[in-house]
């Protein structure tokens, strides 16, 4: 029966496996079979009899130095009977293949590829050296002043830098570390190599086949998993088991402002043995909450692993459990983190560590025994200096690798995203509690990865929200783009969900039709924001504009029509953008700050025209999906569609307009075409509840 081996040695021989797996004690030579080696993948054929106790004995272990993931793969298991982790590797190798013809497209330069993924013809403005020995360019327009095309690219994206006009071969992959409205900042391994005298530079979303392949390894162990926790854990998320509970006496809360909703989440998540699920809506202190439990599983005694799909997510958390003293690690690349946190990054502690220097002097050491090497005229003399300064690299490694382990030891809590979690740091090592925040927003594979080192685990997002962003339209709707949180509310429902119920973000007119539509009324205002208006800010005007929290203006019957973009794969309305604009500077001649407000809409396109005509200072502008989980005190949205046909797109994804209507928190200014929009349900209900607060306005009650 075959026994997996992932993420061996480059340079690995099927001899030297053989020994490491014969040095279990397990085996002996002649109960070996076949290996097959695979790139840093082997299967070995072994007896059904020894694989289990095999898979648990290696797993987390050093093979040349290197920790690998181990698991048996039974013949008569019967672990995914439902199909489940067929379906999702599937799915997983469908997305795969739709990132593979995205990457294509780019390297035709074709327009099939997503502009919203794309820069083109930038210059390299600057060029500095950054964490870690990276390179880092910043980027522009050749006109510095030209602001960048909207984009879905963000901090922390995975891209490849390429010199236009050339082929792949000169490209490099990278992180974008810094995006601004006029220039961009990625983070290289190397220096660009260019091959023109006035190069230009485009830049592309890239697939993560890092994370990629740490997804297809978690899928294929939990799936296997015979005899331990994960099995046992797989088995509850796929409702073949019942999850189970105990009673959790109340904790002496560290927090003294959370609310009755947010106390009995945490005491029912320490209460659950195998999983529970904290369902956030908008601003519900959705992040307090998890870092008051995190804080009180450590009180318990508990190693705590923190994740997230995005690195701002992991950020968030990060921040937070610094701030409560509590003694957090963060794992990943460095130029992926925020700037003041990078200080606390397991790569910054480590050349901070006690025993740095003596790793530094072994590297200087080695460096000397090569450089005698390649002076020496003598053969002999060579290679015993070259084997001298090979073992001072050994001896630095294994050093640098104990300092490691000695920081993660001593952390209580461990953060990273989900797929930057690396085997090769963290070996076997488990945790008491895994948290995955933002679990709504990434897809099921990416969660298996935490879930492998969980004892019970702890999701927690909104699956009212945006769900992941899937790129295989064929996985997509076959279900790839339900959440692993979304799936359990689905399957278990109220079982091992607690909702938030207390808001602190929106007035209670700009909450009210989103608790009604997606929240069954659930949701309540805060004392402190359920009736605060702009006007209420220091140094602006109380005047209609200011007082009024809610404002919709009706186009229909005005000519706003909608149109698409020149590249075919946006929409925009010109005169609504017009109308935004207009709003926008009322505002500000009322005194709100242009920080305070935001220009929100659903297309890329529309984005553009509005940021073509507005001072580049003035205010934020952005997509919807681009601004899930932020806020501003003042949000205008830009519906966009305007047609005869009442088609209305992006809009029918209701729970994209519940994003952009709850990112307000004193004032929301919706501009759309009713005669279009009211063909849905959802937006026959809204406007509804415009007319009821005497919020509807038309078009023309708004012209200067």
């Amino acid at each position: 029966m075959p026994l997996h081996v992932e993420g061996i040695p480059d340079s690995l021989s099927k001899g030297s496996l053989l020994a490491w797996v014969l040095d279990s004690g397990e085996v002996r030579k002649q109960q070996v079979g076949t290996i097959d080696l695979r790139g840093r993948h082997a299967v070995i054929q072994v007896p059904e009899s020894a694989g289990p106790r095999l898979a648990r004995q290696l797993d987390g272990k050093q093979l040349l130095g290197r920790p690998v993931q181990v698991w048996f793969v039974a013949e008569d298991e019967d672990s995914d009977a439902s199909g489940h982790f067929q379906k999702l590797q599937r799915w997983l190798d469908m997305e795969a293949r739709a990132e593979a013809e995205q990457t294509a497209a780019w390297r035709r330069g074709s327009g099939e590829h997503d502009a919203r993924t794309t820069l083109r013809h930038l210059v390299v403005r600057t060029e500095d050296t950054g964490l870690g020995g990276y390179v880092l360019l910043t980027l522009s327009r050749r006109n510095a002043m030209e602001p960048l095309p909207a984009t879905e690219l963000s901090v922390g994206s995975p891209v490849r830098v390429t010199e236009q006009g050339t082929d792949e071969a000169v490209s490099q992959r990278a992180v974008i570390t810094r995006l601004e409205r006029l220039e961009l900042e990625v983070a290289l391994s190397k220096p660009m190599e260019t091959l023109t005298a006035q190069p230009q530079f485009r830049v592309d979303a890239s697939d993560d086949e890092v994370g990629l392949q740490r997804s297809r390894t978690a899928l294929a162990r939990a799936r296997h998993a015979r005899a331990e926790r994960l099995a046992e854990l797989r088995d509850v998320l796929l409702g073949a088991r019942d999850p189970e509970f105990h009673e959790e006496p109340p904790p002496g809360f560290l927090s003294s402002t959370l609310n009755a909703s947010q106390q009995e989440a945490i005491r029912f998540a320490l209460g659950a043995r195998d999983v529970s699920i904290i369902h956030g809506p908008p601003g519900t202190g959705k992040t307090t909450t998890l870092v008051e439990l995190i804080r009180q599983a450590i009180r318990k005694g508990h190693k705590v692993l923190a994740c997230a799909p995005s690195n701002l997510g992991v950020d968030n958390l990060f921040e937070k459990l610094l701030a409560g003293r509590e003694k957090a690690v963060r794992l990943g690349h460095g130029a992926r983190v925020l700037p003041h946190l990078r200080e606390h990054t397991l790569k910054a502690m480590v050349p901070q560590h006690r025993d740095a220097r003596r790793v530094k002097k072994l590297r200087l050491d080695a460096a000397v025994q090569f450089r005698k090497s390649d002076k020496s005229g003598y053969r002999d003399d060579r290679r015993a200096f070259r084997d001298e300064g090979r073992a001072l690299l050994s001896d630095a490694r294994d050093l640098e690798s104990a300092m490691v382990q000695e920081i993660l030891d001593e952390a209580d809590v461990i953060c990273a995203t989900n797929t930057g979690l690396d085997p090769d740091l963290l070996g076997a090592r488990r945790f008491d509690l895994v948290v995955i925040d933002e679990a709504c927003q990434c897809s099921e594979p990416s969660c298996w990865i935490p879930l492998l080192r969980a004892e019970r685990v702890v999701l927690a997002g909104d699956h009212w929200q945006l769900p992941p962003t899937i790129l295989s339209v064929e996985a997509a709707r076959e279900g790839f783009n339900v959440s692993l949180q979304e799936r359990l509310v689905q399957l278990l429902g109220e079982r091992v969900c607690r909702i938030l119920q207390v808001q602190y973000r929106m007035h209670e007119q700009i909450m009210r039709p989103s608790s009604a539509m997606f929240y069954e009324d659930r949701l309540v205002a805060d004392a402190s924001v359920a009736a605060h208006r702009l006007c209420d800010l220091e140094g602006v005007r109380e005047e209609e504009l200011t007082i009024q929290p809610v404002r919709f203006i009706d186009t229909s019957g005005a000519s706003y029509d909608e149109r698409r973009d020149p590249a075919g794969s946006s929409l925009c309305n010109e005169e609504e953008a017009a109308l935004a604009i207009r709003k926008v500077r009322q505002l500000m001649e009322c005194g709100v700050a242009g920080q305070d407000i935001a220009i929100i809409t659903p297309y890329s396109a529309q984005v553009q025209v509005i940021r073509e005509r507005m001072d580049p200072s003035a205010v934020e502008v952005g997509t919807v999906d681009g601004f899930q989980g932020r806020e501003k005190e003042a949000v205008v949205i830009s519906l966009v569609r305007s047609n005869k046909l009442k088609q209305i797109g992006f809009l029918g994804d209701t729970r994209r307009m519940n994003v952009a209507l709850t990112r307000a928190r004193r004032k929301l200014i919706v501009i759309g075409d009713s005669a279009t929009i009211s063909v849905h349900p959802f937006y026959e209900r809204l406007l509804d509840h415009f007319a009821s607060i005497d919020a509807y306005h038309v078009v023309w009650e708004e012209e200067e």
